[in-house]
């Protein structure tokens, strides 16, 4: 798998194919599957049959021809990345796709070095994305209920590489919670439960100061009780959204011009009267009722996310490395007010006030119950401007 751990797999060019590497092959546009090389074994599909040993020493991205004879079928041996790999994946679970991967990691501010747990692994597509942003120097604690898909999950992260970043377990989260030895190790938590309300409490406890949280439902129920749970813990900056793929088809079509459209016209009532003439002659043969087709399924899912305050003792210490510069800006914390009538001055405003060097901000958000967040933007230190974070940072260190 092409992580950031290997330097040489960063980019494929002049990476060569070896015995046992994991290849995707694309067949076409729609169609992709993934082989072990196996030097003894062959690969057939609809386009001639290929045997193995001939692709060892080939380079990623390299063209090869079916072995067959008489056959010209031909197809491309790719690299396996995190995104080729949940296209072609063998579902144990229904799976998390590109669109919602890529909105996952972002809000979960991964990058190397950090530490993410997630609950779910299901079919492990999450997680080999999780692995790449968090290598070389990170690692993932993923979590699954089911012992069998626990231990494929892990035999498939030591195929591919990953056996020394990700860590799997068998572990009920919902009802048990995370371990303790995890306990303010976080940075990232991300939960794919039924209940994820149930694990809030102990992912409290896992996350640092600042830490992330994500959950994945795709009920608004499921969602509605995390919420309230997510209130309850202490967490701020609550947010769910919804993430739609949509694709589109690009062909080329002919104009018209205005001389034709008189005869289109006509074209397109005769044709549309023999439609309705046909639908009618077919209705009349029918033996049963009619029935109209089950539209197509919709991925559609809710991702909820939110972040923990920071803690208690760094909160003293900003406040007291304030006091000491001989500041008398004060640390707000988030508050939610009761809910209150919406009016046209209301909704939607935001008011920006200055108190002695902080910048502090008032949203008022037209989602009911009425909420008012006041949080500190930045602080004026001196000619340079620094974030809450590194100036709480900075108090840590001198305390």
């Amino acid at each position: 798998m092409v992580l950031h751990s290997n330097s040489d797999a960063v980019s494929t060019t002049g990476r060569c194919i070896k015995a046992g590497d994991l290849v995707i092959v694309y067949e076409r546009f729609d169609s992709m599957k993934h082989v072990y090389v196996n030097p003894g074994e062959s690969y057939g599909n609809r386009y001639g049959n290929f045997k193995l040993k001939d692709w060892v020493g080939k380079p990623f991205g390299s063209r090869v021809e079916s072995s067959g004879r008489g056959q010209t079928g031909w197809v491309y041996l790719l690299a396996p990345t995190p995104e080729l790999w949940t296209t072609v994946l063998r579902h144990r679970t229904q799976i998390l796709y590109v669109a919602d991967i890529s909105l996952i990691c972002t809000f979960l501010e991964l990058k190397p070095g950090c530490i993410v747990l997630e609950s779910g692994t299901g079919s492990s597509s999450l997680t080999h994305s999780l692995a790449r942003a968090i290598a070389p120097t990170g690692h993932v604690h993923t979590f699954e209920f089911h012992l069998p898909r626990a231990q494929a999950a892990e035999k498939e992260f030591k195929e591919h590489g990953m056996g020394d970043i990700i860590t799997v377990k068998q572990r009920n989260i919902e009802e048990l919670g995370f371990p303790e030895e995890l306990h303010g190790r976080a940075d990232g938590l991300f939960l794919d439960l039924p209940g994820p309300w149930h694990a809030v409490a102990s992912a409290a406890q896992c996350l640092r100061p600042d830490g992330v949280f994500c959950s994945f439902s795709p009920c608004i129920e499921q969602v509605q009780r995390t919420c309230a749970a997510l209130e309850e813990q202490g967490f701020f900056a609550v947010r769910s959204m919804e993430c739609l793929l949509r694709h589109y088809e690009v062909r080329q079509e002919k104009l018209i011009s205005v001389d034709d459209v008189e005869g289109l016209h006509c074209q397109q009532v005769s044709a549309k009267r023999k439609r309705q003439e046909e639908f009618q002659s077919r209705k009349r043969q029918a033996l049963s009722p009619a029935t109209s087709p089950a539209p197509a399924a919709m991925h559609s899912n809710i991702i909820t996310t939110s972040t923990t305050p920071a803690s208690p003792q760094g909160a003293a210490a900003l406040q007291a490395s304030l006091a000491a510069e001989g500041s008398d800006a004060m640390i707000m914390e988030a508050s939610l007010t009761a809910a209150e009538p919406l009016n046209e001055r209301a909704a939607g405003e935001e008011k920006a006030t200055h108190q002695e060097g902080l910048y502090m901000r008032q949203k008022e958000m037209p989602m009911g119950p009425l909420q008012r967040i006041w949080y500190p933007l930045c602080f004026k230190q001196g000619s340079k401007v620094v974030s809450p974070k590194q100036k709480l940072i900075q108090a840590l260190e001198r305390n």
